[in-house]
């Protein structure tokens, strides 16, 4: 439980670890500055402990140029400005400062005084600057890494809650939810911060999903057996009326409502194939290509009665599908009846292509019909128009053909219809 929001924790992480950062490189160059100074006058009293009884004076003044240490001399003859100077080959720091009180006259120079301060033995030497730089670098570096270090230890105490909650959701499988999944993000323990409001919508969206997802598989499983038992029930009342004596029209009534249960059948499997989460296996069997579409054909062969419409397969192939048979029955059987319903008498021929990888369904929509009097004329607006939708189950293809790792594509044009079914 968390007492402050997640913007609040993140910001006070920062905020420390700036803190802890600015402390420790303040105590750093302060103890550089004091190391310094002690260095300094420790090197001073050694050099001039050297020298005892007789001490020296690193620190001398001189009024005249002639005074001046002969490595000086030349270039205090130039009449410096005043200031400082530091001559690093003689080890020396030189201070010019003017002596006089009154403005010089015209033609007359400024005197000046100096004050040098001999360095020798104080100044460490060059080597040694050198031991002294990699002894900084390591320092700072060492500052960095354990900056670093923190910041890295802050941060994550205070996105932690948000890594755990990414972890709980990870270990969800998304493609089967179980009515407890919802219960393994425990919006409880997130308190009511960012991450526990984020926690808390998504704990009741998977609840959500797992009552849909319980209601779902209920309803097909009830509705598998509701609606297909009346189907039942009618193809085993027309098979007794069948075996009756029946006159030529009652006949042609029992064949039409043949098709029509055999089409409600059909249907039936169809949205109940797309309805249901899992089917026992049934998306990795392996089966052929031609009896599905030889099945396909005799079933919706009705559809061309009258029409003299031929209809060729050309088989280049005898491919196996790996896949769900159901499916993939379906989609054959509407890929035909939408080539046989939408293909008007004496526009053939009809053609299914059976290559390794795909079938390939074609039929003309643009043939010149005869009338009558034996003259040629395009089709009628009111037949033109039951062209277009190309049939409402190549809707339910395209959704059959994603679920199964298919592809499906359809071409249009004013003279044919063509249908691929790729695997």
């Amino acid at each position: 439980m968390y007492r402050h929001s997640l913007r609040t924790r993140v910001a006070i992480a920062f905020a420390l670890c700036v803190a802890v950062l600015s402390v420790a490189w303040g105590l750093a160059f302060f103890g550089a500055i004091r190391f310094s100074e002690d260095r300094v006058l420790v090197h001073q009293l050694q050099r001039a402990a050297e020298s005892y009884p007789a001490l020296t004076t690193n620190l001398r003044g001189y009024d005249e140029v002639g005074s001046l240490p002969e490595s000086l001399r030349e270039w205090a003859q130039t009449n410096p400005d005043e200031g400082i100077y530091e001559f690093e080959a003689e080890e020396l720091h030189v201070a010019v400062l003017s002596t006089g009180n009154e403005e010089p006259s015209a033609g007359n120079k400024q005197p000046r005084a100096f004050v040098v301060f001999d360095v020798a033995g104080i100044e460490a030497a060059s080597s040694e600057d050198w031991w002294w730089l990699l002894l900084i670098t390591g320092v700072v570096g060492t500052l960095g890494a354990l900056g670093f270090g923190l910041g890295v230890v802050v941060m994550r105490r205070a996105i932690f809650p948000v890594v755990q909650l990414a972890n709980v959701v990870a270990d969800i499988d998304v493609e089967h939810l179980s009515a407890e999944d919802h219960k393994r993000i425990e919006s409880s323990r997130f308190g009511d911060d960012e991450v526990g409001v984020l926690a808390g919508t998504i704990e009741k969206t998977l609840e959500r999903i797992s009552a849909f997802v319980a209601r779902e598989r209920y309803f097909t499983d009830s509705a598998s057996h509701e609606l297909r038992t009346p189907i039942t029930v009618i193809t085993g009342a027309l098979e007794l009326l069948e075996q009756s004596d029946l006159s030529a029209a009652d006949e042609k009534v029992v064949d039409r409502i043949r098709r029509a249960t055999l089409d409600m059948k059909t249907t039936i499997e169809m949205f109940l194939c797309l309805a249901r989460e899992t089917d026992d296996g049934l998306y990795d069997k392996q089966f052929l290509v031609m009896p599905l579409v030889s099945q396909a054909i005799e079933q919706q062969r009705h559809l061309l009665n009258g029409k003299l419409v031929d209809v060729e397969i050309d088989q280049l192939a005898k491919p196996k599908v790996c896949g769900h048979p159901q499916a993939f029955s379906i989609a054959v059987n509407n890929l035909v009846r939408n080539a046989f319903e939408h293909t008007l008498a004496g526009q053939g021929p009809i053609t299914i292509l059976i290559k390794e990888h795909e079938l390939l369904v074609t039929n003309q929509v643009s043939a010149l019909v005869t009338n009558q009097e034996g003259a040629d004329e395009q089709p009628t607006p009111a037949e033109a128009s039951s062209f277009h939708g190309y049939g409402l189950g190549l809707g339910i293809v395209q959704r059959l053909c994603e679920r199964n790792g298919w592809s499906f594509s359809l071409h249009a044009d004013e003279a044919r219809v063509a249908t691929r079914l790729s695997w």
